[in-house]
């Protein structure tokens, strides 16, 4: 129901903007109880101000509409004198609401504010509680807000007593609890003699009467494969011709796990804080969740030895989400959480986790820290550089020759004389032995068959088994035997080479056993099954399970290089040689710009000498002009003379064409 006092704004606002006062609270009486199926109950709630003097109260109530029904809020008997919103309800929902107002205000310890009425429908246990959006005001003028305290009721729903034969079940003893079995057994006790036959039924009413037609005086009953809900069994005895009282027996079944769920990794499921934070969130329909456990699994061989020594399983803890996990080390860590409802069922849910280093992180004045385990020097990154340039130079050269020796081998289909040797002769062996090696393997296959329609033991069951599995994680695989003490023997096969290997471990003394692989599985596909061993008996062979494990490390004899770490070179030296290819263009652009400043600086100073020396030499050609001039004066010129006056002044001209005006100024300036 939405929150709202339609004729009273001002109460709103007090609702929403006023600060918190001193306390006060909302009970419901009573708070706790035990209440058969059918009956009714009143749940009065009651107002304590704790000393203040109250005028508004807003009620928001939510209780359990699977197993209880409201039959009538009473507003006859209140403290509220002016009604907002009289209470209301939805069954369906399961909610209540009353909001009002109390004109004058009200100062009371155990004011009654109404009184509920609810109807028992079915066993289990009901809570009524009230939501947060419940308000309490002062009468301060202001509408301060004071609730502080809420009570709320928590009930025990069973059956009427017997009044009929005695029912129990050896499947289902507590009517009140959920069971996962859908195999229900009941007893139910003879009583005398007198007995002439039982009239019963199973539905899914709880205060069902059977009919007076004898079903018969059998006092055991099985019923198979019920479904889930809760099932009420119902009997009546007949003596001497008239029927007895009836007895109601409740059997509650859940065989549904709860619901899917995502396990999230904050920050993220690739991290590098050493201290994640693990949450999930599920829910489940009928029986409800109980608890949830987590288990932390490494798959680095070191660390997993250090966590389980002696080959001791990592256990299982109750955790609640969000759960902050210990500082853990780098790595990687397969997270299950299991996650259990209250008829014992459990839903296991993993999710990879990945604990990493910085890739690389610059250090001022000393170098580039890499992968959080060593630090280069930056003189080294650049000898590096050149190096790693050189070599990869030479590598190019080197594939690119091998590359063609293998295109022209390839082209004429050439094997090496050893390998045509051994073909030959895997030919030949075939043709002889292929027939024997059938027959042996028929006769095994017939051997192993018999051995197993033998076997007593059922097979281990597998619960976990490692996902997403590469081969630089360690692979692990657990479950549950029926016999504590059991041995399982967990066989692994490489369905590339062939080659089976079969590995024991001890189930301890609830029947769990846990296998974690001491080093790490090559790349390819595998067949897994296990076999469980108690004594000298064997149990037949478990279905078998496919397993893939992918190529992410390079493996050289014992060493193992990742992909990730052979990316992380690669990304390095890409990055060192573009910082490298950079360098060279800025120390060289640099170095051009100073030489083409240089040169530009010494063109310009000999252009300004050659117009400096052409200045000087006009100023020559002038004189000289000046000269003839006046001796043109003072007579007439020789021949030879006139033709040096052209000749000056033809060089003149010239001269005149490589300095500009302004020099020539300059120039008479300075004479």
């Amino acid at each position: 129901m939405p929150f709202r006092f339609q004729p009273f704004i001002p109460l709103i606002v007090f609702l929403a903007l006023a600060p918190p006062a001193r306390a006060a609270s909302l009970s419901i009486s009573p708070p706790a109880g035990t209440f058969t199926v059918g009956s009714t109950f009143e749940a009065p709630i009651y107002l304590d101000t704790e000393g203040e003097s109250i005028n508004a109260v807003a009620v928001f109530l939510k209780f359990s509409s699977d197993k209880l029904q409201l039959v009538s809020p009473s507003a006859g008997r209140s403290v509220i004198g002016l009604w907002a919103t009289p209470p209301r309800f939805n069954n369906q929902l399961g909610t209540v609401e009353l909001q009002g107002l109390v004109p004058g205000g009200i100062n009371t310890s155990n004011g009654l504010v109404t009184a509920l009425t609810f109807r028992v429908k079915a066993v289990g246990q009901a809570v009524i509680k009230f939501l947060d959006s419940s308000k309490i005001l002062l009468n301060d003028g202001q509408g301060t807000e004071v609730l502080d305290n809420l009570n709320n009721g928590i009930y025990q729903l069973v059956l009427p007593p017997p009044a009929g034969p005695l029912v129990t079940s050896e499947t289902h003893p507590d009517s009140t609890k959920w069971y996962a079995s859908g195999n229900l057994v009941l007893h139910w006790a003879p009583g005398d003699e007198t007995v002439e036959g039982y009239s019963y039924i199973l539905n899914a009413e709880p205060t069902t009467a059977p009919d007076d037609i004898s079903d018969g005086t059998r006092t055991v009953l099985n019923y198979q494969d019920l479904s889930d809900g809760i099932h009420y069994f119902h009997i009546k005895a007949l003596r001497r011709g008239a029927w007895g009282g009836i007895t109601h027996f409740a059997a509650s079944v859940d065989r549904t796990p709860p619901a899917e769920f995502k396990i999230d990794i904050a920050p993220a499921a690739r991290t590098t804080r050493r201290q994640p934070l693990i949450q999930w969130a599920t829910s489940d329909n009928l029986s409800g969740l109980d608890h949830a456990e987590l288990k932390l699994i490494s798959l680095k061989p070191a660390a997993a030895e250090a966590a389980a020594p002696n080959g001791s399983q990592p256990l299982f803890i109750e955790a609640q989400s969000p759960y902050l996990t210990p500082p853990l080390e780098r790595g990687q860590y397969d997270v299950l959480v299991r996650v259990y409802d209250r008829a014992g069922n459990v839903r296991e849910v993993v999710e990879r986790l990945a604990i990493v280093n910085a890739l690389f992180k610059p250090i001022a004045e000393q170098g580039l820290e890499i992968g959080g385990v060593f630090t280069l020097p930056w003189s080294w990154i650049w000898l590096i550089l050149l190096v790693v340039i050189l070599l990869l130079w030479l590598a190019v050269l080197k594939i690119r020759d091998w590359h063609r020796a293998l295109d022209d081998e390839r082209a004429r289909k050439l094997l090496p004389a050893e390998v045509e040797k051994q073909l030959t002769e895997l030919k030949h062996y075939r043709a002889k032995y292929g027939r024997v090696l059938l027959i042996l393997l028929l006769i095994g296959w017939l051997f192993s068959a018999a051995a197993t329609q033998a076997a007593p033991l059922t097979p281990p069951i597998v619960t976990t088994v490692s996902r997403a599995v590469t081969n630089e994680d360690i692979f692990y695989i657990g479950g549950e035997t029926e016999a504590p003490g059991a041995s399982v023997i967990v066989y692994l096969q490489n369905l590339g080479t062939g080659e089976t290997a079969g590995f024991e471990v001890v189930s301890d003394e609830s029947g769990e056993w846990f296998y974690r692989h001491h080093t790490f599985l090559a790349s390819g596909n595998y067949q897994l099954w296990v076999q469980g061993r108690l004594g000298e008996e064997w149990s037949p062979p478990s279905p078998q399970f496919a397993l893939t494990v992918r190529a992410t490390a390079f493996q050289f004899g014992v060493s193992r290089l990742s992909y990730q770490a052979v990316l992380f070179g690669l990304v390095l030296l890409l990055a060192l040689v573009l910082l490298g290819l950079a360098g060279y263009v800025l120390v060289h652009g640099l170095r051009g710009r100073q030489k083409r400043a240089l040169l530009l600086k010494e063109i310009r100073e000999a252009e300004e000498s050659v117009r400096r020396g052409f200045a000087v030499l006009r100023r020559d050609i002038a004189a000289e002009l000046a000269v003839v001039k006046k001796t043109k004066l003072a007579r007439e010129l020789a021949a030879e003379e006139k033709q040096t006056e052209e000749r000056l002044l033809k060089d003149l001209a010239a001269v005149e064409r490589y300095i500009g005006r302004e020099i020539w100024e300059v120039e008479q300036a300075e004479g």
